[in-house]
């Protein structure tokens, strides 16, 4: 198919984030599932992450999850990540895991626990500074079971207080993504249950802080692409932690669960002109529980590339004049045009000028990549949930 110089250069110039934990271990509440030649550290989860990239050739960074990729070193981990080519993106501080945070982190009732709550994002800043990271993203799994269990207004003051200080820290060039969640694994009240709670706070911490938005921290039937369209209107939309959901926060391959909305999220962001240069940063946030890690990885980017290649089809001049003229159907039909076409040979189409095999997938199994690592990485613990 046919397209425009300008739609060719946006998809080739496209940078989607793969997150290390998506290459480890995971699986449900009662089982985590163990694969063959699953990285045993940060390390070999770069090492995968840089097949996705040399694969697709838009997923040059990859997220860091402190501390399960805490090493001693963080400049060696950042050299060895450039000689593959990838960058030490997001870091992602890890205030959910220990006994201490059973009510709460930086909204717990103890001010001892706020203190090391505290003192851990402040590390992940200076690990920020080793890496070369731009960007701390937040999520804090606070929240209470019962009502009376701690004052709700206190709990968003200690929150309020937390953040603050984390963005006295950062100094300039750096930004914090606070992401939300409805609900988990707090059932009565989550502290940061919305985008409107986020975006409250981010607005009192001013240009450094911005929402992030996990496609699947949303009760069911919520209009995604409404709250992305206000956020990036009010300069606030900091990126996305794409993922798949059919019933709660299932965190599947993006797009697998409903490709439409994803184009749906897409086309609000192409429409807003902020796809390239506007900061927004396209992150995966994924667990691939029960399918292979890096062929996963590698689908969900494709996925994400199909939704943007048709957001970036859109006949953007036929939609503004039906909506002008009140033409319901006609601009639904516009939009609609676009998703139903086949993007897939405009890929393959990009990926060969870029030198790239036009079938990643394809190209990753006859590597024998997968095979290679399961016959290595042997021994040692296996990343996961822990580690």
């Amino acid at each position: 198919m046919s397209a425009s110089p300008a739609v060719k250069a946006a998809l080739k110039s496209q940078r989607i984030e793969t997150p290390s934990w998506a290459y480890g271990n995971s699986g449900t509440r009662f089982k985590v599932f163990a694969q063959e030649g699953v990285p045993r550290d940060a390390f070999e989860k770069i090492e995968d992450a840089a097949q996705v990239h040399a694969r697709t050739g838009v997923a040059p960074s990859v997220a860091l999850h402190i501390p399960w990729d805490r090493v001693d070193d963080y400049a060696e981990l950042r050299a060895y990540a450039g000689e593959l080519g990838i960058e030490l993106g997001a870091i992602n501080p890890n205030v959910f895991q220990e006994d201490d945070y059973r009510l709460g982190s930086v909204c717990n009732p103890d001010p001892a626990v706020r203190a090391k709550a505290l003192a851990h994002l402040l590390e992940c800043v200076e690990i920020m500074e080793e890496t070369g990271s731009r960007t701390l993203s937040l999520w804090f799994a606070d929240g209470l079971n019962y009502p009376g269990q701690d004052s709700i207004p206190a709990r968003q003051d200690r929150l309020a207080e937390a953040l603050v200080a984390v963005r006295d820290r950062l100094g300039p060039g750096r930004r914090m993504l606070l992401e939300y969640k409805f609900f988990e694994p707090a059932f009565y009240a989550t502290d940061v249950p919305d985008w409107g709670t986020a975006y409250a706070h981010c607005v009192e911490l001013g240009d450094g802080a911005q929402v992030l938005v996990d496609t699947g921290h949303h009760a069911p039937g919520t209009n995604i692409e409404f709250i992305v369209a206000l956020l990036l209107s009010r300069g606030k939309l900091g990126g996305f932690h794409f993922n798949s959901r059919f019933y709660a926060d299932d965190d599947l391959m993006a797009g697998a669960a409903d490709p439409f909305q994803l184009f749906r999220i897409t086309h609000e962001i192409v429409r807003a002109g902020a796809l390239e240069d506007a900061g927004v940063a396209f992150m995966l946030d994924q667990c691939h529980n029960i399918e292979p890690k890096v062929p996963a990885m590698i689908r969900s980017v494709l996925n994400v590339q199909e939704a943007t290649a048709k957001a970036l089809l859109v006949d953007a001049d036929a939609l503004s004049r039906a909506q002008r003229e009140g033409d319901v159907l006609t601009a639904n039909a516009v939009l609609m045009d676009a998703y139903n076409t086949d993007v897939r040979p405009l890929l393959a189409e990009i990926r060969a000028d870029m030198g790239l095999d036009p079938d990643p997938v394809a190209a990753y199994h006859r590597s024998g990549y997968g095979k290679r690592i399961a016959a290595e990485r042997v021994g040692g613990a296996q990343a996961g949930w822990g580690a």
